[in-house]
């Protein structure tokens, strides 16, 4: 393996256990795709530092569980933001 892609994974990793960072936000940070990410934890990690690996893989697993709670609360402050624009909408149109 190269040794920009290591140091990059050890990057990702170092950055998803600061910050409990999902895949999505350590792809960003790093302008890379998710599925780099995921390979650089899933695979290319657990041969150069696998008890890194292991704490990286803990923090996604925590954020894989909770992601269909962030994913209702998401749509739950869309609905409420469209309702209250519409009830805004309604109000003005009566003045």
């Amino acid at each position: 393996m190269k040794e920009y892609i290591e140091e990059r994974a050890l990057a990702v990793a170092g950055y998803i256990i600061e910050s409990n960072a999902t895949v999505r936000q350590a792809a960003r940070q790093f302008g890379i795709s998710k599925s780099t990410v995921h390979k650089d934890i899933t695979e290319r990690l657990m041969q150069v530092n696998p008890a890194l690996a292991k704490e990286a893989r803990k923090v996604l697993d925590i954020n894989k569980s909770e992601r269909h709670i962030r994913g209702g609360m998401a749509t739950k402050e869309k609905y409420e933001h469209e309702h209250l624009l519409h009830a805004c909408q309604r109000a003005v149109s009566r003045i």
